[in-house]
C-alpha cells in the first residue's frame, strides 16, 4: 500500500507527529503546502495532519476542494492541539468544527484521529497570542471552581510553554493503515 503523509504545521507539533506516522509507516511526507491533486493520484492513502486554530484545521481547505481526485482513495485525518483529545468533549468539539468544513460524504468516509500538541508563546505569532489572551480572558471569567482541566492548562501555561506530544499515541492511527493493507 502507498501511503502519503502530508501536514500543516504552524509551530512544529504536527510536523514532529506526521514525521512519526511516516516512519512507522515508511511513507513519504510533505508539508501540505507543496502538494497538488495531480501528486495525490500515486497513492492508496493519503493521511493528513494540521494544527488546530480556532476550531478549524490547517490544511484542510484543498483537499475538500480537491475531493474528487481523491475518490477511491482512503483519507485519514489527524489534529493536533492543546486540548486533551482523551476528553470525549474536546474531541466532540473537534470534529463538529471539522464535520463543518467536509461535505457529507466526507463525514462518512474520512477516519479521523487527535492528537496533543503544545503550546510555546515565545514562538507566537502575535495573532495566535491575542487569542491565546481572550481565550484566557473568557476561561477565567468562568470561576475557578468551573474550570475543566483543559483551562487549567491554558491558564497555568499562559505566556511560557507547555509540550504534550507523545509518539505513542499515533500507534491507533498506524495500526488503523496497517489494518487496511491486510
Amino acid at each position: 500500500m502507498n501511503c502519503l503523509v502530508t501536514y500543516s504545521s504552524e509551530y512544529g507539533y504536527t510536523k514532529q507527529y506526521a514525521q512519526w506516522i511516516a516512519d512507522a509507516l515508511g511513507c513519504g511526507i510533505l508539508p501540505s503546502k507543496k502538494v497538488t491533486p495531480t501528486l495525490w493520484q500515486g497513492y492508496d492513502v493519503i493521511i493528513h495532519g494540521g494544527g488546530l486554530y480556532a476550531g478549524s484545521l490547517s490544511g484542510l481547505k484543498p483537499l475538500v476542494k480537491h475531493y474528487d481526485k481523491l475518490r477511491g482513495k482512503t483519507l485519514i485525518l489527524f489534529t493536533c492541539g492543546i486540548a486533551n483529545p482523551q476528553d470525549p468533549q474536546n474531541v466532540a468539539n473537534i470534529e463538529a468544527g471539522i464535520a463543518k468544513v467536509l461535505t457529507p460524504e466526507m463525514q462518512k468516509t474520512v477516519k479521523q484521529f487527535h492528537f496533543r500538541g503544545g503550546i510555546d508563546y515565545a514562538r507566537m505569532r502575535p495573532m495566535h497570542k491575542a487569542m491565546m489572551a481572550m481565550m484566557r480572558k473568557i476561561i477565567l471569567q468562568n470561576g475557578p471552581e468551573n474550570l475543566r482541566d483543559d483551562d487549567k492548562v491554558i491558564v497555568d501555561s499562559y505566556g511560557k510553554s507547555a509540550d504534550f506530544l507523545d509518539p505513542a499515541s499515533i500507534a491507533p492511527l498506524v495500526e488503523y493503515v496497517k489494518q487496511l493493507a491486510l
